[in-house]
């Protein structure tokens, strides 16, 4: 993350406008933070979207930035431009249809039909069932759980699906929401790391390494299609490891025989909570994000 930069108090006030030169320092200095979110962005999002139009969202957005910030309300540029920069990514996003309405409806269709066939089988129905059941290809079936799988990822780290006017607020984050932030970032690295193996190695090489699913496959020794399984079941016990952590009041109570398929299943889950709950404290998982927020692999 750059340096932070402030213009003189007198400069960019509500009665100065910032000088061209101003503007020109701030820009350049900054213009590592833009490639910096874009590439977080593009290692969340399917890959039809263009690096260079975010690009330019990005840049466009750093200019306005700089042009309209204004020292004296006490905001650091830095977090100021990180602002808008998201938004307009997120806005660019949005006009290429891709996050707010084609994948997530691709993923009710897909979880509709997942529903009613294992209500209908009595057993978790295959990829080709529901391929079927859709009428598309396995191909096909396999483009949309990766989308889905990557908006999902996208929304657990901090890049929400909904429009920009709702997730990104016009000012900086306060400090109690940037400290919410940094626990939910911290929540989301030891929920990872409390996967099963097979699980996290899934997450881990195949979102965070970034590996083709074909050697991710043939590391593991399993199909393309079977990852694709492994990496929605991680995405829905990470979801629900910090709903478990973080939302109390909303957890559900144990059900079911210890002996059943279900109760083995919850016993399972149950087992993965507490493993996440015993990752570390709140001072460890601050410790994973600097002062702004910014995971500390990244912020190096």
């Amino acid at each position: 993350m750059p340096a932070t930069t402030e213009l003189p108090a007198a400069v960019g006030s509500a009665h100065d406008a910032p000088s061209a030169r101003d503007i020109e320092d701030l820009v350049r200095e900054h213009m590592p933070m833009v490639g910096h979110l874009v590439r977080e962005l593009l290692n969340r999002v399917p890959g039809h979207v263009h690096a260079d139009d975010l690009s330019s969202a990005g840049f466009a957005a750093l200019l306005g930035a700089a042009r309209s910030f204004e020292p004296s309300r006490g905001i650091p540029f830095h977090r100021f431009a990180a602002v808008r920069i998201r938004g307009a990514l997120l806005d660019e996003l949005r006009g290429q249809d891709w996050a707010s309405r084609s994948v997530r409806a691709r993923a009710r269709r897909t979880t509709a039909a997942r529903q009613e066939l294992t209500a209908a089988l009595g057993r978790t129905p295959t990829d080709a069932e529901v391929a079927e059941m859709l009428g598309i290809g396995l191909s096909e079936l396999s483009s949309v759980d990766e989308d889905v799988q990557k908006a999902a990822l996208l929304s657990l780290q901090g890049f929400p699906t909904g429009t920009a006017e709702e997730m990104v607020p016009e000012l900086s984050e306060g400090p109690e929401d940037l400290l919410i932030k940094r626990e939910r970032l911290g929540y989301l690295h030891q929920a990872v790391q409390a996967l099963p193996e097979r699980l996290r190695v899934v997450v881990v090489e195949s979102f965070l390494q970034e590996q083709p699913l074909s050697e991710v496959a043939a590391r593991l020794g399993v199909t393309e299609s079977r990852i694709s399984q492994l990496r929605t079941e991680a995405l829905r016990l990470l979801r629900e490891g910090l709903k478990h952590s973080l939302e109390p009041e909303q957890r559900t109570p144990h059900t079911g025989a210890g002996g059943s398929r279900r109760g083995q299943t919850q016993r399972r889950r149950s087992e993965y909570f507490a493993r996440v709950a015993e990752q570390g404290n709140l001072r460890a998982r601050l410790a994973l994000t600097d002062s702004h927020g910014v995971p500390i692999a990244l912020a190096a």
